[in-house]
């Protein structure tokens, strides 16, 4: 791959990077925030339990995306560590290069298109 095309995908993945990253502050944030915090509410009254489950809920979604987004953010890191080691941009499975459509749509990609449906039909079982 040329050195060109390795700066645009490192570009490429450094922002997405920063966007997680400001994600997962976001996300810390609704994971700190209660009901009272939220509405700034500094009165002893109990709130009722639609409101408390929802509440739980929020925070049980807020926790699912920041998890979400941080094994994403592991992908992203991974692919700028092979990116700086000279084996990004190539199949981890059969060693073919990764087709460019495939980098632009996925730039944290570590298996072609081929490798990545094995993949995925050895895990549903098929």
């Amino acid at each position: 791959m040329k050195k060109e095309e390795l700066e645009k995908y490192e570009k490429l993945l450094l922002k997405k990077r920063e966007e997680l990253m400001e994600e997962l502050k976001l996300r810390k944030t609704q994971l700190d925030e209660t009901i009272k915090d939220a509405t700034g509410d500094l009165s002893s009254y109990s709130y009722h339990m639609a409101d408390q489950g929802t509440d739980a809920m929020e925070r049980e979604k807020a926790f699912h995306f920041a998890s979400k987004s941080g094994r994403l953010l592991y992908h992203i890191d991974e692919a700028l560590r092979r990116l700086r080691k000279g084996e990004y941009g190539n199949c981890q499975s059969c060693g073919k290069p990764i087709q460019k459509a495939r980098l632009e749509a996925v730039p944290h990609a570590r298996l072609c298109i081929e490798c990545k449906e094995k993949e995925e039909e050895a895990k549903s079982g098929r």
